[in-house]
């Protein structure tokens, strides 16, 4: 019973977001309350909760500071100098930006970690996919799926969990498998091709002038139609590209944009309206750069070498970024106010992802539902345990926590695998399969950063990447097995 409503809570949760009947973070709180009270376990659902809220404590403590600190590196101006070098390979080519975006996604991916992967990311690249009018889901579903297979590195996650739970050397499991990860990493970057050919086609191929002056043309039209100024504006007749730049809006300036000089002079600061960067904010700090690049690299390899726990380094570099950069309070107050939003929408979903992930386990649904699991699989699948494993780590990454999966279900497969021959090594490899996947998972706390600061809705995020995330995991099951790897 436990095992059957635990794929039921699942299912109704992923329906009614997908169908938008319920927001996320009123469907990852009521659905497992009212999931907890048929399981017949509702006296305890205070209890299951306090136990999630408090597993998750320290990430939501580490996201609500990660956003605080990589906002004020934007906000000074950090981040200016890749999103310049990113829009000069894009300019306005929606193939290139799709490109782009998965390429930024796995470098930055790095460091390890999910939500600054993609705070930088969508922080570099939203305001090309929003001025170009591109579809924000393939900007998520790529960065989220870049992200995931790099998200396999041994400081990232999964594969020190894997490693713990079947006392193994992290490196015996990574290093051999990056020949599948690599191919993996390929598909992300031929889906995304493919994706920015769609993009391509739906949108045609603008310059940068075309873009900002059909803006500008726009613009015009709207102000003018707003006073009534007169039907023959040409409101309701729309704008060619070659219109556009012609010009036509009678003071010379858009037809100027033609002229070889005002092209040469013009587009630096065309660059930076269209990736969103304003040139004279406020907030940037050109004289305290190399401290703030210095301060991230510090605290990104902090971070990698554990030398103190996330939220601590987080804490401490969202403290010192606001008070170097920032010396006066009503300064410090107007940059956590600029974030607070993202902040509040953050943490207030890792908290009722707690709700879910407290009763998923409290009750015994997860234990259920990978034990059926298990005790179904064939007996004649045994010498093929590490196939299993991979093709299980699919669904079962994103059904439940990697803590869940790699403590919880993988020294079991592994156990299975032993029993017919299949080394622990071969299991663990075939365990980090489903990444790709796991990263877009409503039980991910970073996935709610990527989605919030994208603006997107997690259901539409998920309708589009869960199909092209599961066939890249395929990819690298089987690039492992043949490789023989896997």
């Amino acid at each position: 019973m436990l095992t059957i409503l635990g794929f039921a809570m699942i299912a109704t949760f992923l329906v009614l977001i997908m169908l938008k009947k319920m927001s996320p973070i009123a469907a990852l709180v009521l659905i497992p309350a009212l999931f907890c009270v048929f399981v017949g376990k509702g006296a305890k659902l205070g209890d299951y909760v306090l136990d999630g809220v408090t597993s998750l404590a320290p990430t939501a403590a580490m996201l609500m500071f990660a956003i605080v600190y990589f906002g004020v590196m934007i906000d000074v101006g950090l981040f200016d100098p890749i999103v310049r070098a990113i829009l000069k390979f894009c300019k306005a080519d929606p193939l290139r930006i799709v490109v782009g975006t998965a390429v930024l996604a796995a470098i930055v991916s790095l460091d390890g970690d999910g939500s600054t992967t993609f705070m930088i990311t969508v922080s570099a690249m939203y305001p090309l996919y929003k001025r170009l009018k591109m579809s924000l889901v393939v900007m998520t579903g790529v960065a989220a799926m870049a992200n995931g297979v790099m998200n396999t590195l041994p400081w990232g996650g999964p594969t020190a969990r894997a490693a713990t739970a079947l006392k193994l050397d992290a490196s015996d499991i990574f290093i051999p498998m990056i020949p599948a990860l690599a191919v993996g990493l390929l598909g992300v970057f031929a889906l995304a091709y493919v994706l920015g050919r769609r993009e391509r086609k739906r949108l045609g191929v603008l310059t940068l002038d075309e873009v900002l002056v059909e803006e500008k043309e726009t613009e015009s039209t709207s102000e003018t139609v707003l006073v009534g100024a007169g039907t023959g504006s040409g409101a309701g007749t729309g704008f060619g590209k070659k219109a556009a730049a012609t010009g036509g809006s009678g003071s010379g300036t858009d037809a100027d944009i033609d002229g070889p000089a005002a092209k040469e002079s013009e587009e630096p600061e065309d660059d930076e309206r269209l990736a969103g960067l304003d040139p004279n904010r406020t907030t940037l700090r050109p004289k305290l750069y190399w401290f703030n690049a210095l301060l991230t690299v510090t605290l990104l390899t902090a971070m990698i070498m554990e030398l103190l726990p996330i939220p601590v380094l987080f804490l401490l570099g969202a403290a010192l970024a606001l008070t170097v950069n920032f010396p006066h309070m009503p300064d410090q107050k107007a940059r956590l106010g600029a974030h607070a939003e993202n902040v509040l929408n953050v943490a207030g979903m890792v908290f009722a992802a707690a709700v879910f992930t407290g009763v998923l386990t409290g009750t015994g649904m997860v234990d259920g539902m990978a034990n059926w699991l298990v005790d179904n699989i064939p007996d004649g699948m045994g010498p093929h345990m590490a196939f299993v494993t991979g093709v299980l780590s699919i669904p079962l990454t994103y059904f439940m926590s990697n803590d869940g999966f790699y403590f919880g279900v993988l020294p079991v497969l592994a156990e299975a695998g032993q029993a017919h021959g299949v080394s622990s090594l071969e299991i663990a490899r075939a365990s980090l399969v489903g990444q790709p996947l796991h990263m877009s998972s409503p039980l991910v706390p970073a996935v709610y950063v990527l989605v919030g600061m994208a603006k997107v809705e997690f259901g539409d995020h998920t309708r589009f990447v869960v199909k092209w995330a599961a066939l890249t995991s395929l990819v690298i099951l089987a690039a492992g097995m043949l490789f023989g790897i896997i």
